[in-house]
């Protein structure tokens, strides 16, 4: 005679968190966090060049550096999620294309 244990324990253990999703939950939740923060310093870097002050301040030259770095970092981020088109982005931001001629100049 087999022994099959009960309906209830069998279903939460299907249900069960792993050591493995755990971290992988962990691990995405790191990569939206810091998609986040590299949309923010994007928006930053845009802005202050933007900014007719800023511009006359520190220099357009430097500005649109700053701005071509911050808005290169969001697309390999953006690419390390998974996300690899980024007409959207460039849309939603506003990129000039100025900055966008930039990407990737060292």
């Amino acid at each position: 005679m087999s022994l099959r244990p009960p309906r209830l324990l069998r279903e939460s253990a299907s249900r069960r968190e792993t050591g493995f999703s755990v971290l992988e939950a962990e691990i995405l939740s790191e990569a939206a966090a810091a998609l986040g923060r590299a949309g923010a310093r994007a928006e930053a870097a845009l802005a202050r060049l933007a900014d007719p002050v800023a511009v006359e301040t520190a220099g357009r030259d430097a500005l649109l550096k700053d701005a071509a770095e911050a808005v290169w970092s969001l697309f390999i981020q953006r690419e390390a999620c998974g996300l690899r088109d980024q007409r959207q982005v460039i849309a939603d931001l506003g990129i000039p294309r100025s900055v966008l001629v930039r990407l990737g100049a060292r």
